[in-house]
C-alpha cells in the first residue's frame, strides 16, 4: 500500500505539522514518534503526554435489551456497571480465542460505548452485527431475538475521535482544561463535560500504567481539542507521544497488545487475564472452553521476562529455551526506558512458566539469559 491508501485520523495534519514520523499501523498512518521514544516515554512517566487514539473504533449498543445481549457477547459482567462506569473485557470466538480486548462504558441507562482496537473495528462490528441479526445473542439459536428486548448496534467510529492524556500531572491539566472546580471522574468512570462550545466525554482510563484520561469527541472538534491540550499542558511539560512510547509504556506494565499477545488462537486464561472473565455468568460465547481451560489448567501461559545482560532487544517470534529445550515464543519485546533493560512477554509451557525461573531468549542464533518476572515489570 502507498501512503495515500491508508486511513488518516482527524489529527493527521497536526502530527505532520509537529514533525512526527508517520508509519502505517493497522491500516492507518500514525505517528510513531515526534522527538524520541525515550523522551516521550519519560514525559508520560514523569509529567504528562498526549496520544492520538482516533484510529480506535467506537461502537454503540443501545436499547432495552442492550445489557443482556452484551453480557452474552462479552466475558466480563455488564451487570456490575452503573451508569458512567467502564470495564475491560473480551470479545471471544466460539473456541474461546480473543477476537478483541476492549473497554465497554455504560453511558446511559440502556446505552453502551465499546472502544475497540483499530485493526479490529470493522471486524468487531461485523461479528456483533452477525450475532445480532442471527438471533444468537441469548445462546438460543432456535428462538431468535424475539426472546429478548431488542437493542440497536451502531458504528460511530468515522464521526468520532479520541486522545489519551497520560501522566502523573493529569489532574492539573484536567483542571486547566475544564475548570478548577470540576471534579475528575473516578478510575474506570466516564462523564461528559462542556468544552469550548462543544461536549466531550472524559474517561479515567489508559494504557500506560500512569494516571490518565481518554477523551472522546466529534471528529470535527479534534484539532481544536488537541491544540488546547498542548497549549494548557505547556507549563506541565506535556509532549505529544507516538506509538513507540505507547508500546514501551504498556510493555513495562505487561499490558497485552491485540494481534501480538492476544489472538483468536489464544484465550484470556492462557494470557493470565481471567480476572476479566466472569465464569459465574450462565452463558457467553466461548464460556465452555474457558471453563475447561480453568479446570485442567492452560497448556501455555503468557509470562513477563527481563533480560539478565545488556544486549540486543527481544522481539516477537524469538524462541524461548530452558535447559536447551524450546519451551515457548516471545510475543512482545523492547528495551525498557524506565528499567534500561530488555523486557518482554512470551507464551511459555505452563511447566516452565514459574516466576523466578531462568530462561534463554534466542536472538539471531545466539542465546541470551533472562528471568521470568512477576507482573508488572515497572513499579513506582
Amino acid at each position: 500500500m502507498t501512503h495515500g491508501e491508508y486511513s488518516k485520523t482527524p489529527l493527521y495534519s497536526e502530527h505532520v505539522r509537529l514533525g512526527a514520523k508517520m508509519v502505517p499501523f493497522a491500516g492507518w498512518l500514525m505517528p510513531v514518534q515526534y522527538t524520541s521514544i525515550i523522551e516521550e516515554h519519560q514525559a508520560v512517566r514523569n509529567d504528562v503526554g498526549i496520544f492520538d487514539i482516533s484510529h480506535m473504533g467506537q461502537l454503540i449498543v443501545e436499547g432495552a435489551g442492550a445489557r443482556e445481549w452484551l453480557n452474552v457477547m462479552l466475558t466480563n459482567n455488564i451487570n456490575k456497571l452503573g451508569v458512567g462506569m467502564g470495564q475491560y473485557t473480551f470479545l471471544l470466538n466460539e473456541r474461546g480465542g480473543v477476537i478483541d480486548d476492549l473497554i465497554v462504558y455504560r453511558i446511559g441507562e440502556q446505552k453502551f460505548l465499546l472502544v475497540v482496537n483499530a485493526a479490529r473495528r470493522d471486524k468487531d462490528f461485523a461479528w456483533l452485527q452477525n450475532h445480532h441479526k442471527e438471533g444468537r445473542s441469548l445462546d438460543r439459536p432456535s428462538s431468535g431475538l424475539e426472546t429478548a428486548a431488542p437493542c440497536e448496534l451502531m458504528n460511530r467510529s468515522k464521526d468520532f475521535g479520541g486522545v489519551a492524556i497520560q501522566g502523573p500531572r493529569i489532574a492539573d491539566l484536567f483542571h486547566a482544561l475544564f475548570g478548577k472546580d470540576i471534579t475528575l471522574p473516578p478510575r474506570n468512570c466516564i462523564a461528559n463535560f462542556p468544552f469550548d462550545g462543544t461536549t466531550v466525554s472524559v474517561a479515567r482510563t489508559g494504557y500506560t500504567g500512569e494516571d490518565g484520561i481518554e477523551v472522546f469527541f466529534c471528529a470535527t472538534d479534534g484539532v481544536k481539542f488537541w491544540n488546547a491540550v498542548l497549549e494548557k499542558g505547556k507549563p506541565l511539560g506535556i509532549k505529544p507521544c507516538g506509538l513507540g512510547a505507547r508500546d514501551t509504556l504498556r510493555l513495562e506494565m505487561c499490558y497485552p497488545l491485540n494481534g501480538s499477545d492476544l489472538s483468536p488462537e489464544r484465550n484470556p486464561i492462557e494470557a493470565g487475564l481471567g480476572f476479566f472473565v466472569d465464569l459465574n455468568k450462565s452463558t457467553f460465547i466461548g464460556r465452555d472452553v474457558l471453563l475447561k481451560t480453568t479446570e485442567i489448567g492452560p497448556r501455555e501461559k503468557l509470562v513477563s521476562f527481563r533480560m539478565k545482560e545488556k544486549g540486543p532487544p527481544p522481539r516477537p517470534h524469538y524462541a524461548v529455551f530452558q535447559n536447551s529445550e524450546r519451551v515457548g515464543e516471545v510475543t512482545s519485546g523492547t528495551i525498557s526506558p524506565s528499567l534500561n533493560w530488555g523486557i518482554g512477554l512470551a507464551y511459555v509451557s505452563s511447566a516452565h512458566a514459574k516466576i523466578g525461573a531462568d530462561i534463554d531468549i534466542e536472538i539471531r542464533g545466539q542465546k541470551f539469559p533472562a528471568t521470568i518476572e512477576k507482573k508488572p515489570l515497572y513499579k513506582k
